[in-house]
């Protein structure tokens, strides 16, 4: 775990929040979040990587980790969140699911001040926070979401790919005012099929939607990727020359220059007050 000396509260780094999500299963969307996570440790920056698939927790699994706890733990307040963050070789953080906080919306008075009040204690050396959503439009999901200040949508050129995409974006904008995506092209074929597949959804968000979509880049289809998997490594760690490898650099060094809001919800615990905060209820205006 990071032990960079901390700043004065008042004078904490702000910590960038990407929310990693994508509308179907089978797009490779954890791959990206472990695989971005670690490139952007590579490149310096502290990293923490919370595994936000509260139904099918996989983070743990791709990297070959034993978690000794759980996120649900914490929030019954039988643990520490120190105890629970698990420190891997290759310089990322990791918060493991546990499918019990599938509730977060619900939580009590109690737990929800235990879990801000254990984010409030981590060390202020976090610079990223990199989230790991389920696929599809599950209510964790619009939850992370919303909480982020960066949603990288992840696609691959198959028809109910750029489908889900759509309809996980037109959820997000119209019931919870996200306005801006950002979007990434996994497992491409070729050079001009990325951007091709951009255009395509952009079109239609464009038409029907009031979203601003900005392409991230591409991960080409990496048969190091697969190789990589199969070891429970990261490609970055196992072969850090290969195309895919070159490829989530670019995209950390792009992520960087991602635009940070300013004011006071930089510090994580203040990312799970947006987390945990209660949905605005939504007027209905008779027709």
């Amino acid at each position: 775990m990071p032990q960079r000396s901390a700043l004065p509260r008042g004078l904490a780094r702000p910590v960038q929040v990407i929310a990693v999500t994508g509308g179907k299963g089978g797009v490779g969307k954890t791959s990206v979040s472990v695989n971005l996570a670690i490139a952007l440790a590579q490149a310096g920056r502290e990293v923490l990587l919370l595994d936000g698939d509260l139904g099918l927790a996989n983070v743990d699994v791709l990297l070959g980790l034993t978690p000794k706890g759980t996120l649900e733990q914490v929030i019954k307040g039988e643990v520490q969140l120190r105890d629970v963050i698990v420190p891997t070789a290759s310089g990322i953080s990791v918060v493991p699911a546990a499918s019990g906080i599938s509730r977060m919306a619900e939580l009590s008075n109690v737990e929800h001040a235990t879990l801000i009040r254990e984010f409030n204690q981590l060390p202020d050396s976090y610079e990223v926070l990199v989230v790991d959503t389920a696929a599809g439009i599950a209510a964790s999901v619009r939850s992370f979401t919303q909480a982020a200040q960066h949603v990288l949508v992840v696609v691959r050129n198959e028809p109910a790919s750029l489908t889900d995409a759509y309809a996980l974006i037109k959820v997000l904008n119209r019931e919870h005012q996200i306005h801006s995506f950002k979007v990434l092209v996994n497992m491409t074929q070729d050079n001009n099929e990325a951007e091709g597949l951009f255009r395509r959804l952009q079109s239609v968000t464009d038409r029907y939607l009031n979203v601003q979509l900005s392409f991230a880049g591409e991960i080409p289809d990496d048969q190091y990727l697969q190789k990589a998997v199969r070891t429970q490594r990261s490609v970055m760690e196992a072969f850090p020359s290969s195309r895919s490898s070159q490829a989530f650099r670019r995209l950390a060094q792009a992520s960087s220059r991602w635009q940070v809001p300013a004011g006071p919800s930089g510090r994580l615990e203040f990312f799970f007050e947006r987390l945990l905060a209660p949905a605005p209820v939504r007027l209905q205006v008779a027709k």
